[in-house]
């Protein structure tokens, strides 16, 4: 509608412009003069402010473009952070049972070591009443050996027979010899055998 006013103003200046030329008066062909440039001006001034405003709205949307794209990868660096999050919560909850089954295997593993300290206390506090008693030498040997060797004999055997358990670490093995019919380099042997190398 303003383009047709503009449109309607060139017009009738045209006319009188013309009008004018047929007359040839020149104040009036002036005043026109005056008034087109005024014109003229003014649509150079509309045809700045415009493209300015056109400037500013496209730096505007380019702002705003990028502000949104970066949203877009700040959302999708995030998704992949969680996704990463869901997949160690995964892999530790599926190490779960696994953790707690060594956790009780673990803790069973550190009683039996407070039962075998409480043994060896109690196998110390025997070793040291016998050192402060008088013992018949034999018995005394007998026991040296069996702190040693974890042997513990049965004295109630035939002369030629040895019977025992040996305690091992893992587990308890019965000693059953015949000395009659072996060496007694074999015998000392085959008791050596039972004694660990691990101090």
């Amino acid at each position: 509608m303003i383009q047709g006013d503009k449109f309607q103003e060139f017009q009738e200046m045209g006319k009188e412009l013309v009008a004018f030329i047929n007359s040839s008066q020149t104040e009036k062909l002036k005043l026109i003069k005056d008034e087109y440039q005024a014109l003229f001006d003014k649509q150079v001034e509309t045809k700045r402010i415009v493209t300015q405003i056109i400037k500013e709205k496209a730096e505007t949307e380019k702002c705003v473009a990028q502000k949104l794209l970066d949203m877009e990868e700040e959302n999708r660096q995030r998704e992949r952070e969680l996704q990463s999050l869901e997949e160690q919560l995964r892999q530790y909850t599926a190490k779960s049972p696994i953790m707690d089954s060594e956790l009780q295997f673990l803790m069973g593993e550190l009683e039996n070591l407070r039962k075998t300290e409480q043994e060896l206390d109690i196998l110390q506090n025997e070793v040291d009443e016998d050192t402060t008693e008088v013992l018949p030498s034999a018995v005394y040997v007998a026991r040296l050996y069996h702190l040693i060797t974890k042997i513990k004999w049965e004295y109630d055997t035939p002369p030629n027979i040895l019977k025992g358990v040996h305690y091992g670490p893992d587990l308890a093995t019965p000693i059953n010899i015949d000395t009659s019919q072996q060496s007694r380099t074999d015998i000392s042997n085959k008791l050596w055998g039972f004694v660990s190398t691990q101090w």
